[in-house]
């Protein structure tokens, strides 16, 4: 049976989680980097499950797939950015960093699906 709302969607649950938890840790960054890092990593975060949930949406399993991939590039980015706030700054991101490859390997798993 279909998933009839992304909201059902333990990947969609476990990303929108992850926005929170970035949007606490960047509360904590410098404030200059206020256009900088924090403005990157906050648009990433969010980029996962609003793609999540556009391509759900999406009339086919094509341009779900699509929405998918451009949702796991958004993580790829954001993994990205967690290493340089760790470089830059210090931040203990390890626990963000496993919740991320968590989703990582979903989206890759649902992709696989379609």
């Amino acid at each position: 049976m279909a998933i009839d709302s992304y909201r059902k969607l333990i990947v969609w649950q476990k990303s929108f989680e992850l926005v929170k938890d970035v949007y606490s840790l960047t509360k904590q960054l410098p404030k200059d980097e206020q256009f900088g890092l924090v403005s990157q990593m906050r648009r990433c975060a969010i980029s996962i499950p609003s793609n999540i949930a556009e391509g759900q949406q999406r009339n086919n399993a094509k341009e779900y797939r699509q929405f998918l991939g451009i949702a796991r590039g958004s993580a790829a980015e954001l993994s990205t950015q967690l290493l340089l706030a760790k470089e830059l700054y210090g931040e203990n991101i390890s626990t963000l960093l496993a919740e991320l490859e968590s989703i990582q390997k979903m989206l890759f798993a649902l992709i696989r699906k379609l």
